[in-house]
Order: structure tokens, then C-alpha cells, then sequence
């Protein structure tokens, strides 16, 4: 058994200032940061647009950031967070820029850009990879921190909680969380980590589709483990896609084509070069994310075409060349001169709105278990997340529940009971599988359900038929994981099992249409 004060689940821009804050107030409190890939792989790290904070407070203001935001939401949002958020995100941005993060300028100020959903500009941004310049100066400070240890390649398989006692009679209002099972990668071995105070960092679940924005360790680990340990769950029915992914014919993860690049004044166009958003929103391209991949979905099934077309030949190229070079030099590697022709785009998924229940500190529904990003339903996004606000989310609740974490820490008031009879990880009577065949087959069987059946459009019949599917498909996964010995794919595998469910079910239980849910049932 290992011991740390505290443990961190995810290396992303959630963990890692959540970890920074508590080095620098608590030098001798012992942090662990454990994550499933390189420390910085993360959804953070393919962050292309920026982050939104109003810095320009001749041109815009708090409120109308505020208003953006429920706009965007569908008014699910709870204001309360939203208006915190909101006006604490300057103090944070601060912070990440003293930590060493650079921002573009413009004449001695920061260049603003402006995406969808956004009445100004106040998109701050390091050329199109903000959140791999975020990462990168998050992590220099994190390895300057002697009382943080990062550990790659360690697998998060389930929370240490009374769930784990053997004949425990659980109370749902009085779950601890006491740590975690991780596997070592590289050791081939089960380890139990003990911690005082848990955080979930682990990002979203874009996998749990065929096609998503999302690095392929995004299969929704923590929402799935917080789920089994019987921490609150909701708004998993809100899955935002975003509208302009590059085409390709393979599945997996797909290059994100930024919002700012419409904001910058790229067009829509079908496949053969015809406007159409200004059917279907007066904001036109710079309308909210669900009603543009919806009003592409819908171009697509009507022509039958794979894509429509983002046109970029009318901007000036200059300034394109100098905020969007990655973009720009895929679009080359691929083929693609987007000075020349359409760039080919799709809907993929991108975001999730819900998650593990938090409140204003990042305190989920079990103790001493805190949450943050978009592992979370914070109540700050509500229906359909506002662009660019969740490097945002994971500054602020990073801070809050830093603070929080560290008034327990210094209380130091926890009870350890219960952990003496969490057994050690028991691997008797498993076997190794000698193949990955039926991870993958089912992996797939999974993706390409959720795609056809619980994506951008949904109906009643494609819920119930996708409720059976899944059923069969969950049986075959639990029989697999109970008697083989555990690897990372057939984890991640379990959790996406877990996440399609919560995503399933709580889109039967919806009755109306919200921002990113869309029953054509209730059109």
C-alpha cells in the first residue's frame, strides 16, 4: 500500500493547477499525480480556440460573458456558478500567465478572437495550440514542485471506497473515498494508493462515439469509477458535437478545425459551394454549437453527402498563416490548400456537459472526493457548452477546490477505519487474454451504436433499440472483465460500457429538447 496526502486523477489543466495551488500554501503536504498515458497527454494539451476571459472592460463587460454563457446553456445553467466563474476567470488567467503561460498580442495588449455563441471578442489564445502552451508551462512548474510526483502510465481502475468492504451496508449520503486501485503499466501491477483527498481530473468521453475531437485516452474513466462507487451522476444526456471536425474516411480522432476560424469569418458551404446556416440561425456561422452541427447533420442526410465544406478563401491569408498555422499546415499535409478550395468538415464529438455532481468547490457527492473539468457537471455549461469556456471551468474550480482541499488538509480530521477492510486488487483464478480481439469487437459494437443511434439527432424508438443493445453488449463486457486479468483496454472498455448507459438513460428520461439534446420526437 502507498500513502500520499493527496492524489490526483488526470494531468490536464484541472489536476495540475488544482496540484500547483496546494504545493505552493502546503510545501510538506506529499502530492501524487497519477495519469493513464504521458503526463501530458490530455484534452487540454488539443485545445485549439483559447480561453475566454474579459480583459477588454471598454468593449466588454462580465455580464454580457454571463449572458453568452446561459445563452449558450439553454438557461440550464445555474446562474449563481456561471456569475462566479465569470468574474473570478481574470484572477485565474493572471495566475496561469505568471506560471509561465504566453498569449498572443496585439500592440501591447492580448489579441482577442471571437467563436461562436460570443457577443464580443475575448477569446485569449497562443496562436492555435492554447491548451498544448497551457500545458506545457503547467507541467514546467508542476516538475519544479519538490512536493509533487507525477507518475505516467498509471491506471485509475476503481475509487477505495466502502463500496470495496465486504457485507458493507452503504449509506449514499456517507461514502468516503479513500484513495484508489491503480494499475502500473510498466510493472504489470495492481497497486492500492491511499490518500487522504481524491481529485477527478480525467477529462471527458468523446470515444464512447466512432468519431470525436478527443485524444483516445478520453473514455470517460472517472465519471465511470465515481458512477460504480455510487457518487452522483447526471446530465449525461447533453453531448456537445462540434460543428467542424476535418473529414476523414477512418474512424477515431479526428483533427478539430476551430471555432475561431468561423469566428474569424470562415464560411459554411454544401458540398458543392452553397451557403446554408443562414437557414437555420440569423448569427449564421457564429450561432451556438448545437444549432450549426445540427444544421449540418441535417445538409448531410439531406444530399446524402460524407461532408460540407468550410470556406477560408476569402480571409486574409496572412492573418490566417499567423493564428492558425497547425490548422493550416494539416490542411496541407492532407491535400487541402484551404486558399483554394472547401476544407471537408464533419460533426464529431467533443464535449460533455455532465458528469460527477459538484458543488461551487469541486466537493462531489462523496467525501473528501473532489471532482473538476469536464469529468463534472459544475452547472456552469448547463445544456450546450459556451466555446472556449472550459479551460476556464478547470482554472476556477481548480482554485476553489484547491482551497477547500487545503482547509481539510490543515483540519486533518479523517477517519481511516473502514480502509482496513478494503481488500488488496485479487487477481485468482483470472487469466491473461491471449488476444484483444473481442475488446476491440465490442469496443466497436459500442461506437458505432451510440453513433447511429444516440448522437447529434435522437428519437424515442433509436433510445429503446440503442437501451437493448447496450444490454447485450454490457453483459459481454462484464462476463470478459470477470475472468480475465485486468489491462487498461479492457478497463477503458468497462467504463465506456458505463458512460453509453448514464448517456442512454438519461436521455430516455428527457422530455423536452435543451441545447445539445435533440429528441425529434419533441420537435
Amino acid at each position: 500500500m502507498i500513502k500520499t496526502d493527496v492524489l490526483v486523477i488526470g494531468s490536464g489543466i484541472s489536476g495540475l493547477s488544482y496540484a500547483i495551488k496546494i504545493s505552493e500554501k502546503l510545501p510538506d503536504t506529499k502530492i501524487m499525480i497519477v495519469t493513464k498515458a504521458d503526463e501530458d497527454e490530455s484534452n487540454t494539451k488539443y485545445a485549439q480556440g483559447g480561453l475566454a476571459v474579459v480583459t477588454d472592460f471598454q468593449n466588454d463587460n462580465f455580464q454580457k460573458h454571463i449572458d453568452d454563457t446561459i445563452r449558450a446553456g439553454d438557461g440550464e445553467n445555474d446562474p449563481d456558478v456561471v456569475k462566479m466563474v465569470v468574474e473570478e476567470a481574470p484572477k485565474r488567467f493572471n495566475e496561469i500567465v505568471e506560471w509561465g503561460a504566453k498569449f498572443d498580442q496585439e500592440n501591447g495588449k492580448f489579441a482577442l478572437g471571437r467563436e461562436g455563441g460570443h457577443t464580443e471578442n475575448r477569446i485569449v489564445h497562443h496562436k492555435d495550440i492554447t491548451g498544448f502552451e497551457i500545458e506545457r508551462a503547467l507541467l514546467e512548474t508542476a516538475r519544479n514542485s519538490p512536493n509533487i510526483e507525477i507518475l505516467p502510465y498509471h491506471y485509475v481502475i476503481d475509487l477505495l471506497t466502502q463500496h470495496h468492504v465486504p457485507g458493507k451496508e452503504l449509506d449514499p449520503e456517507n461514502i468516503h473515498c479513500y484513495g484508489a486501485y491503480i494499475l502500473d503499466e510498466k510493472q504489470k501491477q495492481i497497486k492500492k494508493i491511499t490518500a487522504k483527498i481524491t481529485l477527478v481530473a480525467t477529462g471527458g468521453a468523446g470515444h464512447v462515439y466512432k468519431n470525436t475531437t478527443n485524444p483516445i485516452i478520453a473514455t470517460g474513466d472517472g465519471i465511470a469509477f465515481v458512477a460504480r462507487a455510487y457518487g452522483k451522476v447526471s446530465n449525461m444526456q447533453y453531448y456537445q458535437f462540434h460543428p467542424t471536425a476535418l473529414y476523414s474516411k477512418l474512424d477515431g480522432m479526428l483533427f478539430l478545425i476551430s471555432e475561431a476560424v468561423r469566428g474569424d469569418g470562415a464560411k459554411l458551404r454544401t458540398k458543392n459551394g452553397k451557403p446554408f446556416m443562414q437557414k437555420y440561425d440569423p448569427r449564421e456561422e457564429l450561432a451556438s454549437r448545437d444549432i450549426v452541427a445540427r444544421a449540418i447533420d441535417n445538409e448531410m442526410k439531406t444530399s446524402g453527402d460524407e461532408y460540407v465544406g468550410l470556406d477560408c478563401r476569402e480571409m486574409d491569408k496572412e492573418k490566417f498563416m499567423k493564428h492558425f498555422p497547425n490548422i493550416y499546415n494539416k490542411c496541407l499535409s492532407e491535400g487541402i490548400d484551404p486558399f483554394k478550395q472547401l476544407i471537408p468538415v464533419v460533426p464529431a464529438a467533443h464535449y460533455l456537459m455532465g458528469g460527477i455532481n459538484i458543488d461551487k468547490d469541486g466537493q462531489s457527492s462523496i467525501r473528501n472526493l473532489f471532482a473538476v473539468g469536464e469529468c463534472t457537471n459544475s452547472g456552469l455549461h448547463g445544456a450546450n457548452r459556451l466555446a472556449s469556456n472550459s479551460l476556464l471551468e478547470g482554472l476556477v474550480f481548480g482554485h476553489n477546490a484547491a482551497l477547500k482541499s487545503m482547509t481539510l488538509l490543515e483540519e486533518n480530521n479523517f477517519n481511516f477505519d473502514d480502509l482496513k477492510a478494503i481488500p488488496e486488487w485479487n487477481e485468482d483464478g483470472m487469466k491473461i487474454m491471449d488476444e484483444m480481439v473481442l475488446v476491440t469487437y465490442l469496443r466497436k459494437q459500442l461506437q458505432e451504436m451510440m453513433s447511429d443511434l444516440v448522437s447529434i439527432v435522437r428519437s424515442n424508438e433509436r433510445l429503446k433499440i440503442a437501451k437493448k443493445k447496450h444490454q447485450d453488449i454490457s453483459e459481454a463486457v462484464s462476463e470478459l472483465y470477470n475472468y480475465s486479468i485486468l489491462s487498461p483496454q479492457l478497463s477503458e472498455l468497462r467504463n465506456l460500457v458505463s458512460v453509453s448507459g448514464l448517456i442512454i438513460d438519461q436521455s430516455l428520461e428527457m422530455k423536452q429538447n435543451k441545447g445539445a439534446f435533440y429528441n425529434k420526437d419533441f420537435a
